[in-house]
């Protein structure tokens, strides 16, 4: 399995999108450990969105597709109408 997923951070007030492979939660470990990308030195990121796919491929379809949405508005859409269900 194969996983788009959607970070929420507090302290930065701010989404990230991305894919990854079978252990969502390692890679939310890395996401939260000190270091010097995008979401490093926040610690805070939790994962508000989810979606499950059989090929690397899709997922990172899916990915690109939500980044190039470049709206705030639309993501907070996606997540709250599966915060709904």
């Amino acid at each position: 399995m194969f996983y788009l997923y959607i970070l929420y951070s507090v302290t930065r007030d701010s989404y990230y999108i991305g894919y990854t492979g079978d252990d969502l939660q390692e890679r939310l470990r890395k996401h939260n450990a000190d270091h010097k990308g995008f979401t490093g030195r926040t610690g805070d990121w939790t994962i508000v969105y989810t979606e499950m796919f059989t090929s690397k491929k899709d997922a990172y379809q899916r990915e690109r597709k939500i980044k190039a949405w470049k709206s705030r508005k639309m993501i907070e859409n996606l997540v709250g109408s599966h915060s709904a269900k």
